[in-house]
């Protein structure tokens, strides 16, 4: 009996069967993650290079860029932008491919949170969590398309939420956002499928990083309501969030487009 495949140990693109080539290999991929300094963005970085893309990890924060590229290794590279500047999109898309080459999977991944009652969320702030997620991720979405048109090839992924799925309380303005990508992603692989670009999301569950331990750390009742309606009754690694974005952007998937994937324990689907 073959030993069950360990992907902390093996690279995804080492896997072979009986020669047959391995349909979650990312060789000759550049992929761009926004929001890759840490947490989800930083474990696809590794999972994608683990799988054989090259990665640029793209955020505000040089100093926390360079830092998360060190835990990749050669294959990764960071570029600074900010994705609520929506007309530098083009330029920043020309540097990278300047660099780099083209561009051939897009992760838009950027985002903030706000918790707050909907009554006390203000107009300037609704519009903010907009901006960060739907306008930027638009922006660049529409900055790399053409290329990938003219290849014939391309991968975009929405990093979507449990919000996009159910509601959720005190993030009216986060829920919006993240329940546009849907709507995003249906219509963008209806539009783009034809030309060879598939669009698909990923909604994460409720994943162990800073952000949610920080969130959880002081509220146990809390962390015991997500783990009691979440089947497999634990919280979710960014290594699972980091594999399934490796599926979705190889050719694994070549057949797979506009799909919402729960990478969630169960959590939509369990009660």
């Amino acid at each position: 009996m073959n030993e069950q495949l360990n992907i902390h140990q093996t690279k995804v693109s080492e896997c072979d069967l009986e020669g047959w080539p391995c349909p979650f290999r990312l060789q000759n991929e550049l992929a761009v993650i926004t929001g890759g300094g840490s947490g989800l963005g930083l474990a696809m970085g590794r999972c994608l290079a683990a799988a054989g893309a090259r990665v640029v990890l793209v955020g505000r924060r040089q100093a926390a860029l360079e830092a998360a590229v060190r835990t990749i290794g050669p294959l990764a590279d960071y570029a600074v932008h900010d994705v609520d500047e929506l007309g530098e999109a083009p330029a920043f898309v020309e540097r990278v491919q300047k660099k780099h080459g083209s561009i051939t999977i897009l992760i838009n991944n950027a985002g903030i949170h706000l918790k707050k009652p909907a009554v006390e969320t203000t107009e300037e702030e609704f519009l903010q969590v907009l901006t960060t997620h739907v306008l930027g991720a638009h922006a660049l979405s529409r900055a790399v398309v053409p290329g990938m048109v003219e290849r014939g090839r391309g991968s975009l992924l929405f990093i979507a939420s449990m919000a996009s799925l159910f509601g959720i309380p005190y993030v009216v303005a986060y829920s919006a956002a993240k329940s546009a990508y849907v709507g995003m992603v249906r219509a963008l692989a209806t539009e783009l499928s034809p030309h060879g670009i598939r669009v698909n999301a990923i909604a994460p569950g409720w994943i162990e990083t800073d952000m949610s331990e920080k969130a959880l750390a002081n509220d146990p009742a809390r962390r015991q309501k997500i783990l009691s309606r979440t089947p497999m009754g634990r919280l979710g690694k960014p290594e699972d969030v980091g594999m399934a974005a490796v599926y979705l952007c190889s050719p694994a998937a070549q057949f797979v487009t506009g799909i919402i994937l729960p990478v969630d324990g169960g959590a939509s689907i369990g009660f």
